[in-house]
């Protein structure tokens, strides 16, 4: 991901949000650094990767951060795609690269949050072995409902 990226990605989030009547305080769409990713990530514990189509035009990404409070664990942030890249299984494949990447910087478990009306989301992490927690104390995305981890 680059500077070049972020505005476009942005709008891909908001929109994917917007949709799911997520467009609301406590959520990535009103994040001060949302306009920003690639500020956000580049560093060994904070990454993330942009999809594009044959064109090269940017239509989804997503990432992970080092999750403090769980031991050996990174969050598996922002997984989003345009609507003309969904539907193909996608999803899916950008969740196997981001946990080989994960793995490589040493991490041994992915947690990520979600909310309900996520309902496609919820699906693809269930099937791709995600099991559902507790809401841990440190949220800091306060709409989210759902919690989820697995042992890569």
């Amino acid at each position: 991901m680059n500077k070049a990226d972020d505005k476009a990605l942005a709008a891909i989030i908001r929109s994917n949000l917007k949709n799911h009547k997520l467009d609301i305080p406590g959520t990535v769409y009103f994040d001060d650094g949302l306009d920003h990713l690639s500020e956000f990530y580049g560093t060994e514990d904070k990454k993330y990767y942009v999809l594009e189509d044959e064109k090269g035009n940017l239509v989804g990404g997503i990432g992970f951060a080092k999750f403090p409070p769980m031991e050996d664990t990174a969050e598996l942030q922002k997984l989003y795609l345009a609507d003309s890249a969904k539907g193909e299984g996608l999803g899916y494949k950008m969740i196997s690269y981001v946990e080989e990447r994960m793995k490589e910087y040493g991490f041994r478990k992915s947690y990520l949050e979600t909310h309900d009306n996520l309902q496609a989301a919820i699906h693809i992490y269930q099937k791709s072995g995600y099991k559902e927690i507790e809401r841990p104390k440190e949220v800091v995305h306060s709409a989210m409902n759902r919690f989820f981890l697995k042992d890569m």
